[in-house]
C-alpha cells in the first residue's frame, strides 16, 4: 500500500483519503429533538398557566336585587381555588361567600347598586391564579323613556331621553308678558305729557329772545308753534290773534303781536313773560 501510493505521488496522482465518519446526520437528529422538547415545554406551561378559574353568572342582573355567582375550577388537575379575600366585586356589593358542595369553587352572594354594566376586575387568589374579567349588565328599573329615578350608572350606561317640558314653562311667561303689556300701554298712553314736558323746556330755552335778529325771532316762533301743537293739537300751529282770543289765551295772542311787532322793530307789546305763557297752558284744556 506504501509501495502504490508513492508510486502514484510519483506519477503525479493524489493519494485516496480516508472516508469520515458520518457524524452530521446525528448532530442533527440530536438539535431536532432539542427542539420539539422544548416547545412542548412551553405548550405545558402554557396550558398550566392558561388553566385559570371560570365564571358562572347570569348576563344580567336585576338593580337592588340580590344575585349568585359561581367562581369555581374547571380543571380536575389543579387544586380547588382559596376563597376570596375582597370585601367587593367592582361596583357589587358582596354580602356572603359559601363553598360549592363539590368543592371546586366558591358561591358569592353580590348586589348591585349601580346602573349600567357591572365589571368585576381580576382577582388574585393567592396561589398565583387570577380570575378572569367579569362584566354583567344591570338594566335600569324604568323603561327607556320614562323619567329618570336618580339611578346612577357606569360609561356604559344610557340615559333616556327627556324632553323639556316646553307647553308647561311658557305658562311662566304669562306673568313678565302682562307685566311687559302693561309698562308699554303706560308708556303710549304717558308719550303725550312726555312730549308737552319736553316741548316746555325746549321753548324756555329760546323764550324770551336774547337778539331782535330775524333767525332768532323764528326760532322762537318755531318752537311756540312746537309747544302749541303739542298742548292743543296740529291745528295749533295756524291760529292766529282771533283764534287765540277766542280760545281765552289772550297771553298768547300777545305773543303773537309782539313777534310781528319785533319783526319790523318795534318794542310794543312787550314780550309776554315765561311763566305767564307756560302758566295759561296748564289751565287751559
Amino acid at each position: 500500500m506504501v509501495t502504490r501510493a508513492i508510486l502514484r505521488r510519483a506519477e503525479g496522482g493524489k493519494a485516496p483519503k480516508k472516508r469520515a465518519i458520518p457524524l452530521l446526520g446525528l448532530r442533527f437528529s440530536f438539535l431536532r429533538a432539542l427542539r420539539v422538547s422544548v416547545v412542548i415545554s412551553f405548550l405545558l406551561i402554557g396550558v398550566a398557566l392558561a388553566a385559570a378559574p371560570v365564571w358562572k353568572a347570569p348576563q344580567e342582573m336585576a338593580f337592588g336585587q340580590l344575585a349568585v355567582l359561581e367562581l369555581r375550577e374547571e380543571d380536575p388537575a389543579q387544586p380547588p381555588i382559596p376563597r376570596p379575600a375582597e370585601e367587593r366585586l367592582g361596583p357589587l356589593a358582596l354580602l356572603s361567600v359559601e363553598a360549592t358542595p363539590d368543592g371546586r369553587g366558591w358561591r358569592l352572594t353580590v348586589q348591585a347598586l349601580t346602573a349600567g354594566t357591572a365589571v368585576i376586575p381580576p382577582m388574585d387568589l393567592g396561589d398565583g391564579r387570577r380570575s378572569p374579567e367579569l362584566r354583567i349588565l344591570v338594566p335600569r328599573t324604568v323603561p327607556y323613556g320614562a323619567p329618570w329615578m336618580g339611578v346612577g350608572g357606569g360609561q356604559g350606561d344610557i340615559l333616556p331621553y327627556i324632553p323639556f317640558p316646553w307647553a308647561w314653562a311658557s305658562l311662566l311667561l304669562i306673568p313678565p308678558v302682562m307685566l311687559a303689556a302693561w309698562l308699554f300701554h303706560r308708556w303710549r298712553k304717558n308719550g303725550a305729557k312726555r312730549a308737552l314736558h319736553h316741548r316746555r323746556r325746549v321753548f324756555a330755552h329760546h323764550w324770551p329772545p336774547t337778539d331782535s335778529q330775524r333767525a332768532t325771532l323764528d326760532q322762537a316762533h318755531a318752537e311756540g308753534r312746537e309747544l302749541l301743537a303739542a298742548r292743543f293739537g296740529e291745528e295749533a300751529r295756524s291760529w292766529g290773534v282771533a283764534e287765540f282770543r277766542m280760545r281765552q289765551l289772550e297771553v298768547w295772542a300777545t305773543w303773537v303781536q309782539s313777534l310781528d311787532a319785533a319783526r319790523f322793530a318795534r318794542k310794543e307789546p312787550p314780550f309776554p313773560p315765561l311763566a305767564e305763557l307756560l302758566k295759561k297752558l296748564e289751565v287751559r284744556k
